[in-house]
């Protein structure tokens, strides 16, 4: 018994950090078609909209750049981002029942687990609620006429971007630039 008390006590060891990773274009660019050919071999009915077929992602990405932001690919990402809204939504709601039924359990170390769980699940939730505050401001910028431009040069986001990360704000070189800035001057 005394042993397994010792043991219980030692701490655990830290897992040893991983290298970052260096992926090239090519890798991105195998890894998209793979995604492409999964979804393509799903057996889903097309989402409607207004009655119309939503568009898919590869028709989004085979669609000339002259019809950038579209009514069809505007319908495509005010969708995605209302999913995205529902599905945040719905996760703060299911954490605040959650919070509710907390048990009161006399164990102090069961006690800690549930409180770490529970500030886990919190700093999770306050993520998702700067992510819903941004897919809200997309959605805002859909109405206006403003989504899928860089707020800092104007310039077209990109498909492949927005499909990647639907809140972009910022076209991929005023992001780089914009990362570049904070890691020599900080802010």
């Amino acid at each position: 018994m005394a042993g397994a008390a010792t043991m219980a006590s030692l701490p655990l060891p830290k897992p040893a950090a991983r290298p970052a990773q260096v992926v090239s274009p090519k890798d991105l660019a195998s890894a998209h078609e793979y995604l492409l050919s999964r979804s393509a071999s799903r057996s889903e009915a097309p989402v409607l909209v207004d009655g119309k077929p939503l568009l898919t992602e590869e028709q989004l990405l085979a669609m000339a750049e002259s019809q950038y932001m579209n009514a069809d690919q505007l319908a495509f990402f005010r969708y995605r981002l209302q999913q995205m809204e529902r599905e945040l939504l719905s996760n703060a709601d299911e954490t605040t029942e959650h919070l509710r039924e907390t048990v009161i359990v006399p164990d102090p170390a069961d006690r800690a687990t549930i409180e770490e769980e529970h500030a886990l699940e919190l700093r999770t939730r306050d993520r998702e609620r700067k992510l819903l505050k941004k897919v809200q401001a997309s959605l805002q910028q859909i109405e206006a006429g403003e989504y899928g431009f860089c707020e800092e040069t104007g310039d077209p986001i990109g498909i492949p971007r927005l499909l990647a990360r639907p809140t972009a704000t910022l076209s991929l070189e005023a992001q780089q630039r914009r990362e570049i800035k904070q890691k020599l001057f900080g802010d």
